[in-house]
């Protein structure tokens, strides 16, 4: 395996951090991007590493990364969202160099790493998105999504602290990833737990329903017990007690599962 840091622009801190399979020289593998969590602040690296590792394991060149926290920006708000685009873009770009398929990107984001990949996925064909990131809609273009335990809409309970809000964005409404939804966002899987007392559950309600309710192809599993942040929900992400959780650590097999479907 080889390690690399690819830093996406000279006036950030943002970059992609890969994990790339060296099996064969002629080799290639499909990626995914994972876009951890940490309420805009910071991002718990070592999670986001076991994550990416467990999808190199079943076959993937994984990366993280590492976008805009609150300070960096002002607001926050969209900057993640374009160095997202970035990222892919950036991926397609050097896929013959990372052994990679181009056309076999996903997006796996978690709390407000799942808010940034879900405004991406409504926003990825749109004008302002490309502008801003300089990219095409071609170039962005993902294969599929993933979202685990998301921020999705400021009105679902996350944040609650309107000065926290006023650090993300000028306008809550232009976040508010379930009401921008169209029916160019690509496959999407949910996975949440019923009992998550920090973000509210009602957040991955919302945008599975505005999903299904624009034609896009979508799965949601409500697990009925876990707290927020459980990751891979089993030993290796276990971060206190009841957050090694065999039943919730079913996700990353059924994910797997519906991303082959999708073939």
């Amino acid at each position: 395996m080889q390690i690399i840091k690819h830093v996406l622009s000279e006036d950030s801190q943002a970059y992609l951090q890969g994990y790339l399979r060296r099996d064969a020289p002629d080799a290639t593998y499909p990626a995914i991007i994972i876009v951890p969590g940490g309420s805009y602040t910071h991002i718990p690296e070592q999670q986001a590493e076991d994550l990416a590792l467990a999808w190199s394991a079943k076959g993937y060149q994984a990366f993280f990364l590492r976008y805009s926290f609150v300070g960096e920006k002002r607001p926050l708000l969209p900057a993640p969202v374009v160095e997202l685009a970035q990222s892919v873009a950036a991926l397609r770009q050097h896929a013959q160099e990372w052994q990679l398929v181009p056309d076999q990107i996903t997006l796996a984001g978690f709390s407000v790493g799942g808010h940034i990949v879900a405004l991406f996925n409504d926003q990825w064909a749109s004008d302002a998105l490309n502008q801003q990131a300089h990219t095409t809609p071609q170039e962005i273009q993902p294969r599929a999504i993933i979202l685990g335990y998301p921020v999705i809409t400021p009105a679902a309970g996350f944040p609650s602290d309107t000065a926290v809000l006023a650090q993300w964005t000028d306008d809550p409404t232009a976040i508010a990833a379930d009401q921008h939804v169209t029916a160019q966002n690509v496959p999407t899987f949910i996975w949440v737990t019923a009992s998550d007392p920090l973000v509210p559950v009602q957040n991955a309600l919302a945008y599975a329903q505005a999903s299904i309710a624009h034609g896009v192809d979508t799965e949601l599993h409500v697990f009925h017990h876990g707290p927020h942040g459980l990751a891979l929900a089993n030993s290796v992400t276990a971060w206190k007690p009841g957050t090694d959780l065999p039943h919730v650590a079913h996700w990353l097999d059924l994910a797997t599962e519906w991303l082959a479907e999708l073939d």
